[in-house]
């Protein structure tokens, strides 16, 4: 009993830090890197459907992604869905390659990047303790319905703050990497 709510509270706290990856790799640097288009979707036939699907996508330099689609087609409507979507880039078609530069930050946008990965590591860190406080919950009632012992009950407490303070420290670890980046000129 007292595994099955540590194992829950485990993978939720994974969900929730996997999440924050996620989150933290659409916040672009100075620095090209291909996920960043991975939520752009174009229109194929009908449906939509990620760039990375009907296209190559591939890194140029340092601070240029290339896009090589595989139908022809295709060009002119994978510009457009790039130019319109929320990232503030500007594609360049050269024959069957578009080119995507990515524009340098200047240190206001930097500062003001930060503070948003700053904001959404520590709403990361209040999803931690709300899964921590769930878990505790499910083991004091687990308690008063005399299902297991005190000592149980505090053992499996132990164990889940263990479990909160590791997933706290690899939220910190990812968000300093993270500002570290984003100052990097």
């Amino acid at each position: 009993m007292i595994t099955d709510i540590k194992k829950s509270a485990e993978q939720k706290m994974q969900k929730s830090f996997e999440a924050l990856k996620v989150s933290f790799g659409k916040i672009r640097t100075g620095r090209a890197h291909t996920g960043i288009l991975d939520h752009v979707t174009v229109d194929y036939y009908g449906s939509p459907v990620p760039i990375s699907q009907v296209a190559n996508v591939n890194l140029a330099d340092a601070r240029t992604i290339s896009i090589t689609p595989w139908e022809k087609n295709l060009i002119s409507q994978i510009e457009k869905t790039i130019r319109d979507s929320d990232l503030g880039l500007n594609p360049v078609t050269v024959g069957e390659i578009i080119r995507v530069p990515m524009p340098a930050l200047t240190e206001e946008r930097r500062r003001d990047l930060t503070k948003v990965v700053k904001q959404e590591a520590e709403d990361a860190k209040v999803s931690m303790r709300n899964i921590r406080r769930e878990a505790n919950g499910h083991l004091k009632n687990i308690l008063k319905e005399k299902k297991i012992a005190e000592d149980d009950e505090r053992r499996g407490q132990d164990e889940i703050q263990k479990l909160t303070d590791y997933h706290i420290s690899e939220i910190d670890k990812i968000l300093q990497a993270k500002e570290v980046e984003l100052m990097a000129v």
